[in-house]
Order: C-alpha cells, then structure tokens, then sequence
C-alpha cells in the first residue's frame, strides 16, 4: 500500500458505460480528487491523507488510465469527450452515496472537473482546477509557444495508429519527459509512483484510450466550450484556480481573467512548483484545498 492510502478503501464501481478503480477514506463532506496525465489517482497520495481529516475524499483514475476501463470509442472520438469521462465521474460519486459534492482536478483531470461543473451544475458544490485553463481557450489562443510548448496535445491526438505505435515502442520515454520536464522539485515522484504511471502506458488498450482523449480534446471538447461561451453559460459553483508559478499557464496566460470569464466566483494564485502542484507543493496544495473547502 502505498504511504498516504493505508487509510483508504479501495473500490471498482461500475457506470453506464465502464469501471472506474478508485480510493475512499476519511469522513466529513465529500471531495472527489482526479488526475491527470501521464498519472493515475495515486498522484494524491501526499495530499489524499491531509485532506481526509476533515472530509470524505474520493480519489479515482479517469476512464482510460489505471485500473479503470478502456470502453470502445467511435469515429468521433465521443466515449473519451470530457463530457463523457465527467459522467462516470458522478455516476461513482453517486453509487458511493454522495449526490453533491466538492471536486478538485489536476491537468486532465481538472478538464474533467470543470466540464462536470458546466454540465451537471447540482451535483458540483465547489470546484479547484489546478494548472490548466479552459480547452477552447487554450485551443483559441494557440500560436508558436502553444505549439512547441504543448506538442505532446498534438502528438498524442494525430492520427491513429501512429502515436500508439510509437508510445508502445518505448513508454517510459514518454513518461520520463512528461514527469522529469514538467517538474522542477527532485525526487517528487517515489519510485513505485513513477513506475505504476509507466506500467499503464505498457497497456496497448490505455495508450489508446489516452490518444482518444486527446483526440476528443483536440475536437469534442473544444467545441462543447464554445458552445458554452456562445451561449454564455458559466460555471456557478465557488471556484479555485491553482497554478504553477513557473510554468506555461503563468507565461502565457493571465489564467484568474481567463477563469473569471467562465465562473461567478473565482479566487487562487500562483504555487512555487512545477506543473505537478499536489506532488511537488503537496503543504501548499492541500492549505489553499482546506481554506477554500472549508
């Protein structure tokens, strides 16, 4: 068992449309924590125990990664849209009992948060997004940085079977760049950590299942934000926008405007880490997460 999740059980729940692994202790009001690339739940594990002296925290992996499902996807890449990894997302939070709740996402994973906000407005009772800005936007304002900087968004999105064929060959490669350049604290991954994330991109169905996702990014989701914007529907929910103080989001975004354009009530700041707040800045992290659940 891994430090931080002794405490934890651990479940398997079925939805509409595959099986979700994920994690469960503590007690209090509930959070659900997700993940996101090249991890699985088990990048909360410095923060999970911490947040789980105050409240019921969930903590899943996100269609397509871990332990959960792979289901089949379509042309159009719809089973891996966000709007369809946030529907498992509260189907589990409702098996589990809980039909409002807190919820926390990390890269994919707050993409996954945000559009379960915008989507299912009763279940989301507050939302943290750390590191990201909105796909559409992020998509919006592409230029040459965006290009260069975010390649791996269109790597992983290019045509089938291309980047499942080349991740396949060697994915500790892929990896070890996403950890190692996106990161600036030594050591912020334990060695089991690190490689339960490599063993999943061992999996040709996963690796398949995250190209879907991007690919849905690069298309579904992209436009079901500007559907959104068009239709100026906006996040309702108390929000709280986390970012790396030295990352892409601070030096091209003004990323508190560009979240107070889609919210009512946004606060948050920058957090002296690399892109992986909750494992390079876990104090940090889990302070700014209690002040604002509370």
């Amino acid at each position: 068992m891994l430090a931080g999740f002794e405490d934890f059980d651990e479940f398997d729940i079925a939805t509409s449309d595959t099986t979700i692994h994920g994690r469960r202790g503590g007690a209090g009001p509930p959070v659900l924590l997700l993940h996101g690339v090249p991890e699985t739940h088990l990048m909360w594990h410095r923060v999970a125990p911490r947040l789980a002296e105050r409240f019921t925290v969930v903590a899943t992996d996100l269609r397509g990664f871990g332990a959960s499902g792979t289901p089949p996807s379509t042309p159009d890449h719809a089973p891996y849209s966000m709007r369809a990894i946030a529907r498992d997302q509260v189907e589990v939070m409702r098996a589990l009992g809980y039909e409002r709740f807190a919820v926390v996402g990390h890269d994919r994973g707050a993409r996954c948060a945000y559009r379960m906000a915008l989507d299912h407005r009763e279940a989301v009772a507050r939302l943290a997004v750390l590191d990201v800005v909105p796909t559409g936007e992020a998509f919006g304002r592409a230029d040459t940085d965006f290009a260069l900087g975010y390649w791996v968004w269109s790597f992983l999105a290019a045509p089938e079977p291309v980047p499942e064929r080349l991740v396949a060959a060697a994915p500790s490669v892929l990896v070890d760049h996403m950890l190692d350049s996106w990161s600036r604290v030594p050591d912020a991954f334990p060695p089991e950590v690190r490689a339960a994330y490599t063993a999943q991109f061992a999996d040709p169905a996963t690796v398949h299942a995250i190209c879907e996702e991007y690919r849905a990014a690069a298309t579904l989701d992209r436009e079901h934000d500007e559907t959104d914007r068009g239709m100026r529907r906006r996040i309702g929910c108390p929000t709280l926008a986390l970012w790396s103080a030295a990352g892409p989001v601070a030096e091209w975004y003004e990323p508190l405007d560009i979240w107070q354009a889609w919210a009512d009530d946004v606060r948050g700041g920058p957090i002296d880490s690399g892109h992986f707040l909750p494992e390079e800045a876990p104090d940090e992290t889990a302070r700014h997460l209690l002040d604002f659940l509370a």
